[in-house]
């Protein structure tokens, strides 16, 4: 299985008569891609802003981040099981919009949506602050459910995006890199002296919107199982997660998850990536018992003799970790585990809900409740007095001259348990 990604880059954004990109500038027909959003009967309204680097600009609230993207030839489309069919993806070449993202934001769904400043101390906790950002204002018709109204504002991004990503159609791409994935039998016969690795993609699937979607199906529910890696940066898992900002899994972080990357890169040299085992973060015990027991019957089933395994979010999601860490373990299966922690604001309280000896080799990125204010900005995208409501805020997070003070769990993406972002804990 062999997907070709074309990067593009863009530098800047422009609004236009018409779509295209010249020179590394995506010009933006406005009310072309205004008409399109609003064609959903549930959007009332709909503006389009932009936020680049280094400018004096925050963002709040934000809902999902989307990487611009085009399916150039091979099956599926871009984002399938929303746009166009269901057909997988995974092969074939994308053309991806790089250093850009479409931003959603406007009426506040739920508390957990998130904060992104373009400059200053807070743009250091995330890397959306170094892109050229495509900001989606969007307006529901009065009297929206919020399950509604978060589906609305997903569709909205997504669709956006795509609409975004067609531009590149005809252009040259600035890099081409291809990634290939052998089938089990295959790698087995073709890296038969290198250690056999998979990675298992926990993803939250807990209702209340905090979900996840597999080719337009909401993860809830399912049994673990096997994707391609290629699938899953082609496109094939969507986020509708409203969990804490700091370490929910936007969109766009599923369409560059660094672990799967990096596992393609050293496919073949130093390891055997065996396999990309998805399950979901129910909040149930006999769930979450029930996908770590066939997680590791799965791994098992494949050969696997070493395991990295990602969290998305925290607090009972913890015992899904440590209940996937345990049987793998158990199964002489050699884990490591990527987490973040929540251990106070003076990072002396337990950083995670729940434990077990055999989590012996942990990487985390940092505590959700360290406190960090952050200077006004000469302009606000969104709303700034959610501060006080989302999470990481509290009453008093917004001050008279337009500073606000919050724990860095309001920061979009800042501790992203995927190792997105460069912030760790070491011990002293």
């Amino acid at each position: 299985m062999q997907l070709e990604v074309g990067r593009i880059h863009i530098k800047d954004l422009a609004f236009s008569d018409r779509t295209y990109i010249e020179d590394g500038v995506l010009y933006i027909c406005k009310e072309e891609l205004q008409n399109y959003l609003k064609e959903d009967r549930n959007i009332a309204d709909v503006d389009i802003e932009f936020a680049r680097p280094n400018e004096s600009v925050r963002i709040i609230p934000i809902k999902d981040i989307v990487q611009p993207r085009y399916k150039v030839k091979g099956g599926g489309q871009v984002f399938p099981g929303f746009i166009g069919d269901v057909e997988t993806v995974g092969e074939g070449t994308t053309f991806i919009l790089e250093d850009c993202a479409v931003i959603t934001s406007g009426k506040i769904v739920n508390f957990q949506e998130g904060i992104i400043d373009m400059s200053g101390p807070g743009a250091k906790y995330n890397s959306f602050s170094k892109m050229n950002n495509v900001v989606l204002l969007i307006s529901p018709k009065p009297g929206l459910d919020k399950h509604t109204h978060e589906a609305t504002v997903r569709v909205a991004g997504l669709k956006a995006a795509a609409y975004l990503g067609k531009a590149s159609e005809n252009l040259q791409p600035d890099e081409i890199e291809v990634f290939t994935y052998n089938n089990i039998i295959e790698a087995s016969t073709l890296y038969s002296d290198l250690p056999k690795v998979a990675y298992v993609y926990m993803i939250q699937a807990q209702g209340l919107m905090h979900d996840n979607y597999i080719y337009g199906l909401n993860a809830k529910g399912i049994l673990s199982t096997i994707i391609s890696p290629t699938e899953v940066i082609d496109g094939a898992i969507v986020s509708g997660n409203c969990a804490a900002p700091c370490h929910k899994n936007a969109t766009i972080h599923h369409l560059n998850n660094p672990v799967i990357l990096e596992l393609l890169r050293r496919h073949g040299k130093d390891l055997n990536f065996i396999g990309v085992i998805i399950t979901n973060e129910s909040t149930m015990l006999a769930d979450k018992k029930r996908g770590a027991y066939y997680t590791q019957k799965i791994a098992k089933i494949i050969g696997a003799e070493g395991a990295i395994i990602t969290e998305e979010g925290g607090g009972n999601p913890e015992t899904d970790l440590m209940l996937n860490c345990k049987n793998l373990e158990q199964a002489g299966i050699k884990t490591v585990l990527i987490t973040d922690e929540y251990a106070g604001r003076d990072g002396r309280s337990q950083g995670l809900a729940d434990v077990t000896p055999e989590a012996d080799a942990v990487i985390t990125n940092g505590n959700g409740n360290e406190l960090i204010t952050l200077p006004p900005m000469d302009k606000v995208i969104g709303d700034l007095e959610s501060v006080e409501i989302i999470t990481g805020g509290f009453s008093g997070s917004l001050h008279s001259d337009g500073s606000i003070t919050v724990e860095i769990a309001s920061i979009m993406g800042s501790l992203c348990e995927l190792g997105y972002e460069r912030l760790t804990t070491r011990l002293k």
